[in-house]
């Protein structure tokens, strides 16, 4: 039967839909399933049924799936754009290949002796192919072009003028994705342009750029994991820094020491501040941006996944007119948005704030920032003291990283002055042993701490393709989760277009706050441990991150998985 038959047959459209998209199909030329979605009259799933009845074999929905870059390189792309198919999955020596056409045997013959594997045919949609031609291999034309660039006279310099034209003429904010399609750009610049325009499109918080022996990767990092999206060739490794050196204004022929910069761009209306860092390997530079959305951030402190009780004593604490608030967390955990949240909500006319900051990651109206500058003396110490001349109200410092930052911290604490800082530990508890461990006397912790609060992020679970799962009970009791206390559905996603297959999607803040009360006090004098002094703070009434992270799961919002990744078993 032919396509439109079985459309009708199966009730999809009508007989009167069926003329009138003929029609419409004799003037422009296109598929009679692209018309009919075109006109309104069919949606692409029931279109993906009846050619699957019409074929004879299963259909895909390119839409839902994430595929693979590796499994894509396997067809080239003027084979892919020539019979309009897209390899999907490889077991084995079985390709699965998803066709506009499934029936084209020549097709099928000419992908089989060209990559060496027996062909399974899928049907799928022709936009959906279209569209991931269109994306995939955009990208490995321009691979092509950079590395034509590089084997001609001036390996990679066209792409470096280009780059200090747009910076001198057009200045910092120069739309990205404007430049990854501009014929006049140079191919390792459009290179450059189309990964960052593709990351912000994908909501990435960081870059990875990393060269080997024979070959380099590009990862991004997506909800806090990192995903390898493209292995270009490794001689292209000189050529993709020094493009983004010359945009982040660092010196293109250092490549023997570690350079930081910055880079702001427009992309898609968006203005994105990129931090640059370069490093010296033993095959190459590896580069890593840290991708800073003005319009993402959210600097709200009840945005960020507060449980009530924790968000009460930290509000507390941090509306205290003197004395030392200190967050706590890994790299990447959420520090420095709790912080602008904590000063945005305390911002007010008749309050001085000032910070000191390495870097300063976004501008905030009403707030003085300084940026910490070492390598000219600079520090976080030094402006400290500058600071204190500025009669300022509250004071945010960057990181307490050494004794001399931390003593003009309590001072400042101590002479009418609310402090709020960072530390690098893994519990609010053992901030206090850090701290004691940079020789600060306890006695001085004991009369100028507040509070330390601690916190991670959670992935969050895709809420399109959430469903709800069953744990052994062993499973649960070696994770360090007593079966007894999951009384409520556990979810897991199960990937889908969303999520780009990955069953979560976004992330949320858990946080344990600990008040520095009078018994907490009595044991930072007796120079107790961690451990005796968290037990204190526990039976107080502080929650932990493993109690918060349990709350996460309780309310559907995360997956056992992420509990067990981020917290510790108590």
């Amino acid at each position: 039967m032919k396509l439109g038959e079985i459309l009708v047959k199966h009730g999809f459209i009508s007989e009167d839909m069926l003329a009138r998209a003929l029609e419409e199909q004799k003037k422009d030329g296109t598929r009679l399933g692209s018309t009919l979605i075109k006109l309104g009259y069919l949606k692409e799933e029931d279109l993906l049924k009846a050619l699957s009845i019409h074929f004879g074999v299963k259909s895909i929905d390119l839409k839902s799936i994430q595929l693979d870059p590796g499994i894509l390189k396997l067809i080239p792309s003027d084979i892919a754009a020539k019979y309009l198919v897209v390899p999907v999955k490889r077991l084995g020596r079985t390709l699965s290949l998803a066709m506009v056409n499934p029936g084209d045997m020549n097709a099928i013959e000419d992908i089989k002796f060209a990559t060496g594997y027996d062909i399974e045919p899928l049907v799928a949609s022709e936009e959906a192919i279209v569209k991931i031609i269109n994306e995939y291999y955009h990208v490995e034309k321009m691979l092509a072009d950079v590395m034509y660039e590089l084997e001609t006279a001036d390996a990679g310099e066209t792409s470096v003028k280009v780059m200090e034209e747009v910076v001198e003429q057009k200045g910092e904010e120069e739309d990205l994705s404007n430049v990854a399609d501009d014929t006049d750009s140079g191919p390792a610049l459009k290179l450059v342009s189309k990964i960052i325009t593709d990351a912000v499109e994908l909501n990435v918080s960081d870059i990875h750029i990393e060269p080997y022996e024979n070959d380099m990767r590009v990862r991004y990092r997506i909800d806090g994991i990192l995903h390898e999206v493209l292995k270009p060739p490794k001689k292209m490794n000189r050529a993709i820094a020094t493009v983004i050196k010359v945009m982040a204004k660092l010196k293109v022929e250092e490549k023997r020491l570690p350079q930081d910069g910055r880079i702001k761009a427009r992309v898609h209306n968006k203005i994105i501040d990129i931090r640059v860092s370069t490093v010296p390997t033993l095959f190459g530079e590896k580069i890593a941006l840290r991708l800073l959305d003005r319009s993402a951030i959210q600097l709200n402190l009840d945005l960020l996944g507060f449980e009530e009780s924790t968000l009460k004593t930290f509000r507390r604490a941090i509306k205290t007119p003197y004395g030392i608030v200190l967050v706590t967390g890994p790299t990447g955990s959420g520090k420095t948005t709790t912080l602008y949240s904590a000063l945005t909500e305390l911002n007010d006319p008749g309050v001085n704030i000032i910070t000191a900051e390495d870097p300063v990651e976004y501008s905030l109206m009403g707030i003085n920032q300084l940026q910490v500058n070492e390598k000219i003396g600079l520090t976080f110490a030094s402006a400290l003291r500058a600071y204190l001349r500025q009669d300022p109200n509250i004071i945010m410092v960057g990181e307490i990283r050494d004794l001399e930052t931390a003593e003009i911290a309590i001072r400042a604490s101590l002479t009418g002055h609310l402090v709020l800082s960072t530390v690098h530990t893994n519990s609010a508890a053992a901030t206090i042993t850090r701290l004691v461990n940079m020789n600060v006397e306890p006695f001085l912790i004991a009369s100028t701490l507040l509070s330390v609060l601690s916190q991670r992020l959670l992935r969050k679970v895709c809420m399109k393709c959430r469903t709800e799962v069953k744990y052994p009970p062993e499973v649960l009791l070696d994770a360090g989760i007593d079966p007894k206390m999951i009384d409520f559905p556990l979810y897991k996603g199960e990937g889908c277009k969303e999520c780009r297959g990955t069953g979560y999607k976004g992330r949320i803040g858990i946080f344990e706050n600990m008040l520095v009360t009078p018994r907490i006090r009595e044991l930072i004098l007796k120079k107790a441990t961690a451990e005796e002094i968290e037990k204190v703070a526990v039976e107080e009434g502080m929650l932990t991150l493993r109690g918060s992270a349990l709350e996460k799961l309780r309310q559907g919002l995360t997956t056992v998985e992420e509990v067990i990744r981020e917290t510790r078993m108590e």
